[in-house]
C-alpha cells in the first residue's frame, strides 16, 4: 500500500468508490434515476483504517462514516456515487465535503475523461475491469473479485492524489495538465 505522505492532513480525508447492483438500462428512468442502481459494495480508504468494504446493509453506516471526515475524495462521486447512496439516507451534508477529481478535471478541460485513461497516462497503472462487467461478476457470485476491483479504483485515486500533490500536474492526452489539488 502506497501511503500518501504529502496530504495536508491525511487523517481528515477519505477516498471512496461504489459498485452497483444494477445497470442504467435495468432501472426505470435509467441515468436520471441513479439512486435505483443499488449498492453492491463501496470501498473506502483513509490513513487510520486503510481499506474498508461496505455492503448494501452498511449504507447508512457508510454515510455516517463519510460525514466524519473533512474531505471526501472520489472520481465521479458527485454525479454517481453520492446519488447511489441517496437511496439509503440523505447525503446533502456530504456534498460540501466532496472533492471529485472528475468535476475538477472537467472544469479545467471542458470535457469528461475516464479514470482508466487518467491513471494509465499519469501513473502507468490501469483499472482491472469496467463497471459493466463488474455487475455481471457480482451476479455470478464473484463478490471478492468485485471488491478487489473497487479497491483497485480507490488505490488509483489515492495514487493520483499523491502524484498530483507532489508533481502539481496530471497527464491527459499525453500532456501535463497543471493541478492544484488540496
Amino acid at each position: 500500500m502506497n501511503t500518501p505522505s504529502l496530504f495536508p492532513d491525511i487523517t481528515r480525508e477519505i477516498f471512496f468508490d461504489i459498485e452497483t447492483l444494477r445497470l442504467s438500462h435495468e432501472v426505470e428512468g435509467g441515468w436520471s434515476n441513479i439512486a435505483r442502481f443499488g449498492l453492491a459494495v463501496a470501498v473506502t480508504w483513509d490513513s487510520q483504517n486503510g481499506f474498508r468494504r461496505w455492503f448494501e446493509q452498511d449504507a447508512k453506516a457508510l454515510i455516517s462514516e463519510l460525514g466524519q471526515f473533512d474531505r471526501i475524495i472520489s472520481f465521479n462521486g458527485d454525479r454517481f456515487d453520492f446519488e447511489v447512496l441517496r437511496a439509503y439516507h440523505p447525503v446533502a451534508q456530504l456534498m460540501n465535503k466532496s472533492f471529485d477529481l472528475l468535476v475538477d478535471l472537467h472544469r479545467r478541460l471542458g470535457h469528461r475523461i475516464k479514470l482508466d485513461d487518467l491513471a494509465r497516462e499519469t501513473l502507468g497503472q490501469q483499472k482491472t475491469g469496467d463497471g459493466l462487467e463488474v455487475v455481471q461478476w457480482w451476479r455470478e457470485g464473484r463478490k471478492e473479485e468485485v471488491c478487489k476491483y473497487c479497491e483497485n479504483d480507490v488505490q488509483l485515486l489515492v495514487d493520483l492524489m499523491e502524484f498530483a500533490r507532489k508533481k502539481k500536474y496530471v497527464v491527459v492526452k499525453s500532456r501535463q495538465l497543471p493541478v492544484d489539488w488540496p
